[in-house]
């Protein structure tokens, strides 16, 4: 009896396990439970794969949702439809796909990045693309061939290029997990214009400032925000600057222009914030809303302008006896001979007004530089020699101070003056001493030293307080040695009397205003080229040959003396060529500045030198001569790993001048490495040294992660 109990249980059992696989293999061969996903390309980068909300094409439906999936590894990004300054958007070729008649990628919002010091626009983690596919027959199964070609960077950047299948049969049922993931991106897609509770009101290029000004309004408050303009890849910008009236309703943002084109592409422009974002065609406008609101840093606390001053008052200091000293250093010690043997309150006020004359020409640079900033024109320390009629200037000043330290004719102010500044029969009164100082403080300003940089760079950012303050600190700082001298007459008895010895330290001094002469003429001749050089120097020469027979009198001969003075600043300001001709550098291996090429080549596993330089900056050809263009640096920047790029800023260049901003730098020299192991670049101070350069070239060329 047990044993015929047995029996029909087992069978049922063995019936059970038929009918199971039976199902099974009958399940197996039918597509309409096989997964909606296609096959995975994987590396340490990404990884991507086509997903399929529908599990099969009900016999009505003319399109398909689809998304590609994109997984960036830890440190990895991707890029948006536009990427910014540089990088690649994903591409999908569907060529080889059947039943497909068009594939739109629908692009969430992208989040912004920093690559090689330059804005990206794009992705990281885990971002699902979502893809509107409309069918060519409705109803058909849907076949799907991708060739995807995307660009992916952390500390290099790896492009790759693959292939995903994805088979959609006939059928009905829902993938839920991928629907939800494609929905997920979907809402995170920015909405049209009428679909949004921001408006953007107004987006303007402003010219003077090279950056676009975009205004919007909002129902409920912003939170976080961005902008992301898009004009096609002739045109490209920088990091947004974004401000908020108090309850955060009204935006304005200034958006500087890295690259311009006016024959860019139909351009839109996407505006985010937390949990939404709109998408607008641009209707680019006239007027250039001014900003309403303040930055809320705008203002620095009394601690970082006391910081920031004494590292101004350093920075002035050290400029004392920077490569520029050759300029002035004639002028110092003129002033000093002049002082040997008068009374120690002529000294003082003597030296009191010298540096005076500093403080002063420190103050209308300043002002200088905030009218600029005001006109939105860029700013930076010694940019007054970029102008020809300046550096004519300063050239026919010198050769004329020169000529008086050579004995050729004497240089004092009118009687009328010298009375007004309390002058004796002693010396030529204190409008010289004043003038000296004057002059000391135009010659210093094309150099650059340790703490400069910072300080200025604080002041060009900040505020018109912090630019008057900061530049006040600096010029007390350049101004110390006439201050010192001024505390400290009694030091000036202690020369030896007035001798012979006076006559060839003032003939010393001469040669070294030649020599001044001289590298102005050459900056000229970058500037101007050698016709209006040579002008300059010609009408220069008249000038002294008329000054040295006495002061002009006489119609014919006051008219050549103004001739001589005016003609060659009016020739260079209104004739000057307006492109250098192209100038090969004696080392073979310095090439054009190229800031977009900068990615490509770190991505390529090559380190990039940037040399900012010009030919009126002392201190970089200090640095040229004594370390760039020698010996196992030269040997460096040569090497087919190392690309030397030299930015030349003898004239102005907004290229270079964004370069700079961009890097928080509003002087030169400026020296920048990027490569693998720096892809933000690595700064190296004003003044360099061999054993510096080198060590950021191996940081700059070392990879933390390699991709084969």
């Amino acid at each position: 009896m047990a044993e015929e109990a047995v029996t029909p249980r087992l069978k049922w059992l063995a019936t059970r396990i038929l009918a199971i696989f039976a199902v099974w293999v009958t399940l197996a061969h039918l597509d309409v439970v096989q997964a909606a996903e296609s096959n995975v390309f994987e590396n340490p980068a990404v990884a991507a794969r086509l997903i399929s909300a529908e599990d099969g094409i009900t016999p009505d439906a003319a399109s398909v949702s689809l998304g590609l999936v994109l997984e960036y590894g830890e440190g990895w990004k991707g890029y948006w439809r536009t990427p910014g300054e540089v990088g690649l958007a994903p591409e999908v070729d569907w060529r080889d796909s059947s039943n497909l008649a068009s594939a739109e990628i629908l692009w969430p919002a992208p989040d912004r990045f920093e690559a090689f010091g330059i804005e990206n626009f794009g992705y990281s983690g885990l971002v699902v693309l979502p893809i509107r596919a409309t069918l060519k027959d409705r109803g058909k199964p849907l076949q799907l061939r991708a060739s995807v070609t995307l660009l992916t960077c952390s500390d290099v950047c790896v492009p790759h290029a693959f292939d995903l299948a994805l088979d959609v049969p006939s059928g009905t049922g829902i993938d839920h997990v991928s629907a939800d993931a494609i929905a997920t991106f979907v809402a995170r897609v920015p909405a049209n214009a009428d679909e949004s509770d921001i408006r953007i009101t107004t987006v303007a290029h402003d010219e003077r400032s090279s950056a676009l000004v975009v205004t919007a309004e909002s129902d409920r408050p912003f939170e976080t925000v961005d902008v992301f303009p898009e004009f096609g890849p002739l045109v490209t910008f920088g990091k947004p600057d974004i401000r908020l009236n108090r309850d955060r309703s009204d935006l304005w943002a200034r958006i500087p222009l890295n690259a311009w084109s006016d024959e860019h592409t139909t351009p839109f422009l996407t505006l985010t914030d937390s949990g939404r974002a709109v998408t607008a065609p641009v209707v680019l406008s006239a007027d250039v809303p001014a900003p309403p609101y303040e930055r809320a840093s705008s203002s620095a606390s009394v601690l970082q302008l006391a910081t920031i001053a004494a590292i101004a008052f350093l920075g002035g200091l050290i400029l004392n006896v920077m490569p520029c000293v050759l300029p002035v250093l004639s002028i110092k010690l003129a002033s000093v001979l002049k002082a040997s043997g008068q009374s120690q309150r002529i000294i003082r006020n003597g030296f009191l007004f010298t540096a005076m004359g500093v403080l002063t020409f420190v103050w209308i640079l300043a002002m200088f530089v905030l009218g600029l900033k005001w006109v939105g024109v860029s700013v930076g320390w010694g940019i007054q020699f970029q102008n020809p009629v300046f550096v004519a200037l300063m050239f026919i000043v010198i050769s004329i101070f020169a000529a008086n330290l050579f004995g050729l004719f004497e240089i004092s102010p009118p009687s009328g003056i010298q009375n007004r500044l309390g002058a004796n029969s002693t010396g030529s009164g204190y409008a010289a001493d004043f003038g000296t100082g004057l002059l000391a403080a135009v010659l210093a300003t094309p150099c650059s030293a340790p703490f400069l940089g910072t300080a200025i760079t604080f002041a060009l950012a900040g505020s018109a307080t912090d630019v008057l303050f900061v530049f006040t600190a600096l010029g007390i700082g350049l101004a110390s040695p006439y201050l010192f001298i001024a505390g400290r007459p009694g030091l000036v008895e202690r020369l030896p009397r007035p001798g012979r010895w006076m006559l060839l330290v003032k003939a010393g001094l001469g040669l070294l205003l030649v020599a001044t002469a001289g590298w102005l003429l050459f900056i000229l001749v970058g500037l101007t080229g050698w016709p209006g050089a040579a002008l300059v120097a010609a009408c220069t020469t008249v000038l002294i040959l008329l000054l040295k027979t006495g002061r002009p009198r006489g119609t014919s001969r006051s008219s050549l003396v103004a001739a001589s003075l005016i003609l060659p600043l009016i020739w260079v300001g209104l004739f000057t060529h307006q492109s250098r001709p192209e100038d090969p550098t004696a080392n073979t291996y310095w090439q054009a500045f190229e800031p977009q090429q900068i990615a490509r080549y770190v991505s390529e596993g090559q380190t990039v030198f940037v040399d900012v330089t010009a030919d009126w900056c002392l201190t970089c050809k200090a640095n040229k001569t004594l370390v760039l263009d020698r010996g196992p640096i030269a040997v460096r920047l040569s090497d087919e790993t190392v690309i030397a790029m030299q930015a030349d800023w003898t004239r102005p260049n907004d290229e270079i001048a964004r370069f700079l901003e961009r890097h928080g730098r509003y002087g030169i020299p400026f020296n920048i490495v990027f490569g693998p192991g720096a892809p933000s670049g690595i700064v190296l101070p004003e003044v360099l040294t061999q054993a510096r350069v080198i060590a950021a070239i191996d940081k700059a060329l070392a990879r933390s992660i390699k991709i084969k």
